[in-house]
């Protein structure tokens, strides 16, 4: 018997798309969260596993490979993999007073492909690259490298010192300001670190610890198809100061894949 073809998936506009077409989140996205919150066991999370891989792992791995599509014309040295961008919904408990076993969000991370895609001080290849948060009342993108460890925090406050009129500029210029605000700032030190003179003209942005900048989005950016359009344009004001430090952290921008 010959096999048939798979039907398109019915949209929520009583249209149809492709199978391998994102979609948008689905309100479930959102629900099974909210659910997963009052009822964070690994009973729960195994009778509802089916109802996770389809409402958000699926379309998560679709929207990745999207916006990795994208990318490869925009920054082609910034990738995302279906499965490597993903972070692990179960959580690190081992240190932990909370022993819920599973993260109450969904994310994901494109990072350069020569770097690998650790991220925080625990790492020792990490770089920056663009991020997507999904948790119920908290959406968000952003890019940057978060918590880098010693080695390259030093190297980025280094290269800020000696080009603190270059780093300025990619944070302080217009389309920056219009679609960020300004770096993050948490976990910032109270003095300029050791080493550096408390009149430093590059003083304010060496008590940075990381190097981030996000914007919110709202629930209906995530119900959208056109989410991960969205994400690529944000993702694109943020290049210049993702390159930079990648570039003082030896991990330099590519014309192609």
């Amino acid at each position: 018997m010959p096999r048939t073809a798979p039907r398109p998936a019915p949209s929520r506009a009583g249209t149809t798309t492709s199978p391998d077409v994102f979609p948008g989140f689905s309100p479930d996205a959102i629900r099974f969260f909210r659910s997963l919150r009052r009822h964070n066991t690994r009973e729960w999370f195994a009778q509802h596993r089916a109802r996770y891989e389809d409402a958000v792992l699926t379309p998560m791995r679709l929207m990745v490979e999207e916006v990795d599509d994208a990318l490869a014309s925009v920054a082609p040295e910034i990738v995302g993999d279906p499965r490597r961008s993903l972070f692990r919904i179960h959580r690190d408990v081992r240190f932990s007073a909370d022993k819920s076993p599973y993260k109450t969000n969904a994310a994901c991370w494109f990072f350069h492909r020569d770097a690998g895609r650790g991220v925080g001080q625990s790492v020792k290849t990490g770089a920056a690259g663009f991020y997507f948060h999904l948790e119920p009342g908290r959406y968000f993108l952003g890019g940057g490298i978060w918590m880098p460890p010693r080695p390259a925090l030093q190297a980025i406050r280094e290269a800020i010192a000696e080009r603190h009129e270059e780093f300025t500029r990619f944070v302080r210029a217009r389309a920056f300001r219009r679609v960020y605000g300004a770096l993050d700032d948490e976990r910032m030190l109270q003095r300029v670190p050791r080493g550096y003179a408390p009149d430093h003209p590059a003083a304010h942005w060496l008590r940075y610890v990381s190097f981030t900048a996000t914007r919110d989005l709202s629930e209906g950016d995530v119900h959208a198809r056109t989410l991960p359009s969205r994400l690529v344009a944000d993702f694109e004001v943020l290049l210049p100061l993702v390159r930079w430090l990648n570039d003082v952290l030896g991990y330099p921008a590519t014309e192609r894949r």
